[in-house]
């Protein structure tokens, strides 16, 4: 069986908001079972916000969560970290409305909770498993779900640049892949929308230091992680999106061309499909909630 996890204790870093430009203090603390992973506006009184779908408020540019008119914004990130090393409950406390860019990847937060330290807790994984496939469409960007074991990803991007062009990869995700082939896959943007995404308050707070800025035939910066470490990066933010299901995900995910408005598209499917299981990780009990009949052996 699997048991839940949290950190084992609580740890501090700081940093900007990719998109504000303003210096944010960052806290990830352990959290109860069945918790899930929660954020906590130190500035805002402490009011709480859980990583769920149905908080989702913005996809610009990054994926933004809400209670009423408190936001937390630039959530993807930090968690695919969880979800890639398996936390399945935490708190983390900022003091401003965007959780800090670091590199631009995850892997600060890989670190984070290496250095945190992880514990299993007296409560089993539940897991959302995928009995027929799903499937969301816009125009040609779609995202589709099909059976499978475990978890793995198919993820194509095409961009009009000569350093990406068409990427494609299939990775199985795990703790070990994830942390060696997906977290440390920087995000990325183009010269040539810079100014417009500053007139209209973003990306105020990016640099090489926190992204892979291209210019018009290359990279600005100098070095690349991976060859592809542009479609690694989407799969590092699909992983962030899906997360906001609340469960660990046993299907193979196959994306062209999308993003985070296609991403927690999916999410909210999944969460609403009965072509989904809720599984318990000894997977001995199926929801009762979908009406479900066990699996005959």
């Amino acid at each position: 069986m699997y048991y839940q996890k949290t950190l084992r204790r609580a740890i501090v870093c700081s940093g900007i908001g990719l998109h504000s430009g303003r210096k944010v203090d960052l806290h990830l603390l352990p959290a109860p079972p069945d918790s899930g992973i929660v954020f906590r506006r130190l500035d805002q009184g402490g009011i709480q916000i859980p990583a769920d779908v149905f908080r989702v408020q913005r996809v610009d540019f990054a994926t933004t969560i809400g209670v009423g008119a408190v936001q937390v914004k630039t959530v993807e990130h930090v968690l695919a970290a969880f979800y890639g090393m398996g936390v399945d409950n935490a708190v983390v406390e900022i003091n401003a409305s965007e959780v800090p860019i670091m590199d631009g990847s995850a892997a600060p937060f890989v670190y984070l909770i290496r250095e945190a330290g992880v514990v299993n807790q007296n409560r089993t994984r539940r897991y959302f498993k995928v009995t027929h496939p799903l499937e969301v469409q816009e125009g040609d960007r779609w995202i589709k779900v099909f059976p499978s074991d475990d978890l793995r990803v198919t993820y194509t991007i095409s961009f009009d640049h000569p350093s990406i062009h068409k990427q494609t990869i299939t990775i199985p995700i795990n703790e070990s892949t994830f942390e060696d082939q997906v977290a440390p896959a920087r995000t990325f943007g183009f010269m040539r929308d810079v100014e417009t995404l500053r007139v209209r308050g973003l990306a105020l707070g990016g640099s090489v230091d926190n992204a892979v800025v291209l210019g018009e035939s290359k990279p600005l910066n100098p070095d690349l992680r991976f060859l592809n470490e542009f479609v690694r990066h989407k799969i590092l933010d699909l992983l962030g999106d899906l997360s906001l299901t609340g469960y660990f995900l046993k299907a193979h995910v196959m994306v062209h061309k999308g993003g985070h408005r296609i991403h927690t598209q999916m999410a909210r499917l999944l969460k609403t499909s009965l072509a989904v299981n809720l599984l318990e990780s000894s997977e001995e009990h199926w929801s009762a909630r979908l009406g479900l009949a066990p699996p005959m052996a």
